[in-house]
């Protein structure tokens, strides 16, 4: 994972998105779609139908990064709204771009009783 700047805002993109669109596609979907500015220096990732792709459009100071991910195996945990954006800590971007469900992340060891 890319370290992210301080204060940097992730959204996701609610709904599936056409996986062909490249920078100014997705650049001008999240324009019109989310209201929001691409150049802005937040992070805006973006599912494709099957789920089992994902592309995350970043502005880093120079210019536009676009990243793809594809799971061979599962699916991309996504919320359900259907239009509009939900928003996401670092954290939560790290676990979905390791195919981890970032709504109820569980521990996978507790600690018993010394």
């Amino acid at each position: 994972m890319i370290g992210l700047p301080a204060n940097t805002q992730v959204w996701l993109a609610a709904g599936h998105t056409d996986m062909r669109r490249g920078f100014d596609g997705l650049a001008g979907m999240v324009q019109t779609a989310l209201t929001a500015n691409p150049y802005s220096g937040h992070v805006f990732v973006f599912r494709g139908k099957r789920g089992d792709l994902i592309k995350v459009l970043w502005w880093d100071g120079q210019g536009l990064c676009l990243l793809a991910k594809r799971l061979e195996r599962g699916r991309f945990v996504w919320p359900q709204a259907t239009a509009g954006a939900v928003s996401l800590t670092p954290a939560q971007l790290s676990m979905l771009l390791e195919g981890i469900d970032w709504r109820m992340p569980r521990r996978t060891w507790q600690p018993e009783m010394a």
